[in-house]
């Protein structure tokens, strides 16, 4: 539904990102269960990084932070099939996700606000920063700019977005069809 970057896992109460103390930067992502499973979003998370590297920098290293014992469990047990899977070691550590801070305004929904014309549109639909950060519109454009999502899912949402004409041709654009074959 949502998503937001931030630093979690560290003791300073105001981190930053010139100031991060020993958080680490980090992804809060707010979903309907009802939708997606959190099984779903673990096989995402262990597709999306090298699980078997250790950790390197506390700012950049990866860690799954779980919310409740049912979440531990999942993630543990996820964890252990991808290191099945793989033949090698899980490094990544799974914690109590403790506060999460969230980071500054320029560091959200990056890849939208790198395509000027898309976040030009959204000027008119998040008046404020915050908005931007909180619309959940935004967090699925932001995801397609980044490559994820499919054809199939943006078609199934793109009248219901609420973003003008123009906007909508541009991630139109993204999800060009390849030609059907005959045989």
């Amino acid at each position: 539904m949502r998503t937001r970057v931030g630093y979690a896992g560290g003791t300073s109460p105001h981190p930053t990102y010139r100031n991060l103390g020993d958080h680490t930067e980090s992804l809060q992502v707010d979903y309907d269960p009802s939708q997606i499973p959190y099984t779903e979003l673990l096989k995402v998370f262990w597709a999306s990084h090298d699980g078997c590297r250790s950790g390197g920098s506390t700012q950049y290293t990866s860690i799954l932070f779980v919310h409740d014992a049912a979440q531990r469990l999942e993630a543990e047990a996820s964890r252990d099939a991808e290191s099945e899977r793989r033949g090698r070691k899980i490094r990544t550590p799974i914690r109590d996700a403790g506060a999460f801070h969230v980071a500054e305004d320029y560091h959200q929904k990056y890849r939208l606000r790198g395509n000027a014309a898309l976040r030009k549109a959204f000027q008119a639909l998040t008046p404020d920063d915050a908005a931007l950060r909180d619309s959940t519109v935004a967090a699925r454009v932001n995801g397609w700019l980044a490559g994820y999502g499919t054809a199939a899912e943006y078609r199934a949402v793109r009248d219901r977005l609420g973003l003008p004409a123009q906007a909508l041709e541009r991630l139109d654009a993204l999800f060009v069809e390849e030609p059907a074959t005959t045989e």
